[in-house]
């Protein structure tokens, strides 16, 4: 079953802690939530082998999630399973290209070498500037009445954990897969005009799920990026609807044919790509057609191969679709 209650934990960072040890250890913040006190607690190590997290780090992450989120009230805001909740999916949410995650050691002797000193950097910033907030996806747990918190010592203990990917999880922890529930932080420096977001996975994890119960699907191939999206037209010259397109880039040594592929938009409908051909190494411009839609305000385009499975997906924000006529580069 998926978690039972997910959503996103927005405030101001107050403290943070990083917990040594094989047992289990967390990187631990701290965070004021409006009139309520939080702590976050991070997974950085794993209780399967490989034990390393995979890490990502986006120092100028754009989506258009961004602008729900960012308007949230401080303290905790659960938030339904499904695309447009300003829910995260990791597969779905076109958030981060997966393949530019780096393993991490929990920790580690010398500086800037550990997940920990990585979190750090970032939750010490926030720390340091009286505008920053933090905004951390998970679970909630608490409050636990009349029960301190273990690790910072405030009353009532309560928190947010699971702040990493919750979906093509192993046998072990099945039970807490589900989609559109994924974890991560995001710590907003409005003085930069910056958001920085932080992806965490476990490496058992897989990146291959059911769309209903985002348990692990087996038997499949790794397909990822064999056709790349690398531009769009989302808001073409002239009156509505705009000519829409997308350009799509075969990264193969070979000739595909696109039979039985398809683009989703971010209401998931699905336009079939039945007559497409890609030569080795070629790109084309492909037309959109109804029932998929690039909406002027941001969204979501993937590439799904004849399996239905994820090849490629890109995001757009409001801004980039703003210049009529302009064809976004990704």
């Amino acid at each position: 079953m998926p978690l039972r209650n997910y959503g996103v934990l927005a405030g101001r960072v107050v403290d943070s802690r990083s917990e040594g040890g094989s047992d289990s250890p967390h990187f631990q913040v701290q965070v004021q939530g409006g009139e309520t006190a939080f702590r976050v607690a991070i997974n950085v190590l794993s209780q399967q082998s490989p034990s390393e997290l995979l890490y990502l780090a986006d120092e100028a992450f754009t989506h258009p999630m961004l602008d729900g989120v960012l308007r949230l009230p401080d303290g905790f805001t659960p938030l339904p399973g499904q695309p447009g909740s300003g829910a995260l999916d990791f597969i779905r949410g076109n958030l981060f290209d997966r393949t530019a995650m780096r393993r991490m050691p929990a920790t580690a002797p010398g500086p800037d070498n550990d997940l920990a000193d990585a979190l750090d950097h970032f939750v010490s910033r926030a720390r340091n500037d009286p505008e920053a907030r933090l905004f951390a996806f998970g679970e909630r747990w608490g409050p636990e009445a009349g029960k301190a918190d273990k690790v910072f010592g405030f009353t009532p203990g309560n928190g947010v954990h699971d702040v990493h990917m919750n979906q093509g999880n192993s046998a072990q922890f099945r039970k807490d897969d589900g989609v559109w529930q994924d974890g991560g932080l995001l710590l907003h420096f409005p003085g930069a005009g910056q958001t920085v977001a932080v992806f965490l996975a476990f490496q058992s994890q897989a990146w291959h799920t059911d769309d209903s119960t985002g348990h692990a699907l087996t038997e499949v191939s790794d397909g990822d990026h064999r056709v790349r999206i690398v531009a769009a037209l989302v808001n073409g010259p002239g009156p509505a609807p705009e000519r829409e397109t997308v350009t799509l880039l075969n990264t193969l040594a070979v000739d595909l044919d696109l039979d039985g592929w398809a683009l989703l938009d971010s209401a998931d409908h699905r336009m079939p790509l039945a007559g497409t051909a890609l030569g080795a190494g070629e790109a084309a411009r492909i037309r959109l057609t109804a029932p998929v839609q690039l909406g002027n305000s941001g969204g979501l385009l993937t590439l799904l191969d004849p399996a239905g499975l994820k090849v490629d997906g890109v995001a757009y924000t409001r801004d980039q679709a703003r210049d009529d006529g302009l064809t976004t580069v990704f």
